[in-house]
């Protein structure tokens, strides 16, 4: 007897997408990092991927991406001065900033120093 399985299942990607509404909401408790793009930045494609892995990696820290063309309001407030621009919070404070491409391994890094 020869038993086939074909089983199918998808990988929840639980990256948040923050709006200037919901940002206070999304760095207000815990550990949060929120990297700003916008969709013709090539690479804030780059970085796409890695932050949904990490999001999987680490389901106790809220990801998120805001897109910098459809919320004005927040990039303003934090000084976002080019993507994408990656700031880590904890408790609703600015622990670290990072601008341009980081590894998977220094964003675990930088993740793992506030866990």
């Amino acid at each position: 007897m020869k038993l086939n399985l074909n089983i199918d299942f998808d990988i929840n990607i639980m990256t948040i997408e923050v709006t200037d509404l919901n940002f206070d909401g999304m760095i207000s408790d815990g550990v949060s990092l929120v990297a700003f793009k916008a969709p013709w930045c090539g690479p804030c494609k780059t970085m796409s991927p890695i932050l949904d892995e990490i999001s999987i990696e680490y389901p106790n820290v809220k990801i998120g991406k805001m897109d910098v063309d459809e919320n004005d309001m927040t990039p303003r407030e934090v000084g976002i001065r080019s993507i994408p621009t990656l700031i880590l919070y904890k408790n609703g404070e600015m622990i670290e900033r990072k601008v341009g491409i980081i590894s998977k391994e220094d964003l675990r890094s930088l993740i793992d120093s506030q866990l």
